[in-house]
């Protein structure tokens, strides 16, 4: 779906072997079964891989293929989507990015060591504001060389046990800076959440005067509020990615099937208006992968419209994901809106990707308020 160089092309195509080798429909049906669907064995194979690395400086222990990790991640991310695959993928490689870009070797070199070998896991405890009404927070308060955390975040997608929680906190002074959270420290509470997703597992998270020594701050204090939406543009690519990746699966099924069902002793795909409808799908697969690219491209090069690309490629792929899976779920028929039928699991991961970190609504506010921040800009220049 992408334009790629021979390295990234290999690192798709080993993921996409990886996948369907191990995450088939059958095995997703069985994982929905489960309370945990991660497998710490399966999580160490896919480090090995190169799925942990990529936003990550080589002098942090990360390293990309092409010299754009995020273009790089894309493509993993892509797979992922294709095939509801389990694992927190965006949680771990924020968080790593995070720790990589403004984390020190001394405090958070362990911790990242840990995330880039697979040997943990990380979810980044962000929630945006809807509307008036600010998300629930937390708050930092100084006692001697510790920082007590109290608080709660409402969602996290869960993995290994001995992750780790990446969270802003208020201090003091009013402004908000970056936590690094063992999951296991004394006062973290989970609680289970329910889900459309299958494969993937969500949780709420309290904090319960939880004290962590003065380094488990992440970057400058007060940094928090610029350091979350340099994140978010990440977040926003690599959901995109993966419903683009899930589109391409439904549209994939859709055009076998509309070869292989026969109506009135004709393939239902020789009809005019069927064609019409697959032809329109494909049209608006090609641009969701189209603007991913570019927003990959854009927010991994450091580019000054990086943002603004981040924003469109969240608000379109959200948007425009789940309404193209949904109308292959009508082209299969009555079949296709069977819990026995497989175009749910992709719609289900397009859905949940399409709401989670900012619904499309949110990001093309995002957009607008950069767009017209950019032109006043331009007036007054």
């Amino acid at each position: 779906m992408f334009t790629q160089t021979a390295d990234q092309d290999l690192l798709e195509a080993t993921t996409e072997q990886y996948l369907a080798a191990t995450y088939p429909p059958a095995r997703l049906r069985e994982l929905a079964r489960r309370d945990s669907t991660f497998d710490a064995a399966l999580w160490k194979q896919g480090a090995e891989l190169g799925w942990t690395t990529l936003l990550v400086a080589e002098s942090a222990g990360g390293g990309s293929v092409s010299g754009n990790g995020l273009a790089d991640l894309v493509a993993v991310a892509f797979q992922f989507g294709r095939h509801a695959a389990p694992g927190p993928l965006i949680g771990t490689n924020i968080v790593a990015a995070a720790l990589g870009r403004w984390g020190s070797k001394e405090r958070h070199g362990a911790a990242l060591a840990e995330l880039l070998d697979g040997g943990a896991t990380a979810a980044w405890g962000y929630a945006p504001r809807l509307g008036r009404r600010a998300p629930a927070g937390v708050r930092a308060a100084r006692s001697g060389d510790r920082v007590v955390l109290d608080g709660t975040v409402p969602h996290v997608e869960t993995g290994a046990p001995n992750g780790y929680l990446l969270v802003a906190a208020v201090d003091d002074d009013g402004t908000r800076s970056h936590h690094l959270v063992p999951l296991d420290a004394p006062g973290v509470h989970t609680a289970p959440l329910g889900g459309l997703d299958l494969t993937r597992r969500y949780a709420a998270v309290a904090l319960r005067g939880v004290a962590l020594p003065a380094t488990s701050r992440v970057g400058e204090p007060g940094t928090a509020d610029d350091h979350d939406e340099e994140l978010l543009d990440l977040t926003a690519v690599l959901q995109a990615a993966q419903i683009v990746g899930a589109m391409e699966r439904a549209f994939a099924m859709t055009l076998r099937w509309t070869g292989d069902r026969y109506s009135f002793g004709r393939p239902l795909g020789s009809y005019q208006e069927i064609k019409h409808r697959m032809a329109d799908l494909r049209t608006q697969l090609e641009a969701g992968a189209a603007v991913v690219e570019k927003a990959a491209r854009r927010v991994g090069d450091g580019a000054g419209d990086a943002r603004s690309w981040a924003s469109a490629a969240k608000a379109y792929a959200g948007r425009l994901g789940p309404e193209v899976i949904q109308d292959c779920v009508q082209l299969h028929g009555g079949i296709g809106v069977t819990f026995e039928h497989d175009l749910h699991l992709y719609l289900r991961r397009a859905t949940v990707d399409a709401q989670s970190f900012g619904t499309p609504a949110y990001f093309s506010e995002r957009l607008v308020r950069l767009v017209e921040a950019g032109m006043q800009q331009e007036e007054t220049a």
